[in-house]
């Protein structure tokens, strides 16, 4: 049973009774709606502000799953990236000074590369952009320093080839067997000339041999030259071992090669003699590095140790009369 409701008049001074009107009960409903709405919205608002729907509750787990596993990902960029610049020092410091190489500049010179190649993943409306960015960036850095690793060493190898070749090539040993170290009679230098009996420059080293005695090639090369002539360095050899080096072999008394032979070191290329201005069998040998004539001395280490090589120095620096 509705309730009834009365007021007191104060006029009439008795009770009347409390008509309500439909618009009354129409805008005390929508009131109470409005209420209840803005009542409703504020729990929400507060529920969703301090407690996670399943769907966020999922998706927030997912995120930090994502976040870790990026996490990991980032360490093995970070370690891949320290153990290319670790072998880009390497190359740098060791392989390319042993070869004598200009050193490697490995500075990142892609960046314009970076935003092209992902050009479309970035410009998407993506979640961490940042971190995703971060990644292409360090992943086109490491393929840039891969490429300049990969180019460097072909480089390397090119130069390995090219190394062996040449350390083949170098005069590197005595021209006759002198084990005994006994067979060097004149060094480099300023001796005495044995038919005019003054100080001149000695270009070379004598070795004196018994006439016959096999004379060798003290490296890889090509015979550019071989002569007879009445007097100066009489029968001669001169072998082109590339690189700048050539050595002369000369007052030979005959020669086991023919011009423009290749020769391998120790390849008995002729025999000591005494011919052209000689004063006894000897073998007159020079070493010519970009035409200018050095102390073949230097180049004997191959043949010797090193308390054999001070005697060698000892016998070359003696200033006595050449044979030649």
């Amino acid at each position: 049973m509705a309730k009834i409701k009365y007021y007191y008049d104060t006029e009439n001074c008795k009770y009347e009774r409390i008509r309500t009107t439909p618009l009354d009960i129409i805008l005390n409903f929508l009131g109470f709606l409005a209420l209840s709405i803005v009542l409703g919205l504020s729990i929400l608002f507060l529920f969703s502000k301090y407690f996670d729907s399943p769907v966020e509750k999922a998706l927030r787990r997912e995120n930090e799953e994502l976040q870790f596993y990026y996490k990991i990902v980032d360490k093995e960029l970070k370690d891949m990236d320290a153990m290319i610049r670790a072998l880009q020092e390497r190359d740098n410091t060791i392989y390319r000074v042993v070869f004598e190489a200009e050193p490697v500049d490995y500075t990142l010179k892609g960046e314009r590369m970076i935003a092209d190649r992902y050009r479309d993943i970035l410009n998407k409306d993506i979640h961490e952009k940042e971190l995703i960015e971060q990644s292409f960036e360090k992943l086109a850095a490491m393929r840039y320093s891969m490429y300049k690793q990969t180019k460097s060493y072909d480089e390397l190898v090119k130069l390995i080839k090219d190394k062996s070749k040449m350390l083949a090539s170098i005069p590197a040993i005595q021209p006759v067997s002198n084990k005994e170290l006994k067979r060097l009679a004149s060094g480099f230098g300023i001796r005495m000339h044995p038919i005019y009996k003054v100080k001149k420059m000695h270009t070379g080293v004598d070795f004196a041999a018994p006439r016959g005695t096999p004379v060798y090639a003290t490296g890889d090369g090509v015979v550019k030259l071989v002569k007879t002539s009445v007097g100066g360095y009489g029968k001669e050899i001169e072998i082109n071992h590339g690189y700048g080096y050539v050595t002369k072999y000369a007052h030979l008394d005959g020669f086991n090669i023919k011009m423009g032979q290749r020769v391998k070191r120790g390849q008995c290329i002729g025999y000591v003699g005494n011919t052209g201005s000689s004063v006894a069998p000897h073998l007159h040998y020079e070493v010519i590095h970009n035409n200018s004539k050095i102390n073949p001395v230097h180049f004997f280490f191959n043949d010797l140790n090193p308390k054999e090589y001070e005697k060698i120095l000892e016998l070359a620096s003696i200033e006595n009369q050449s044979l030649s």
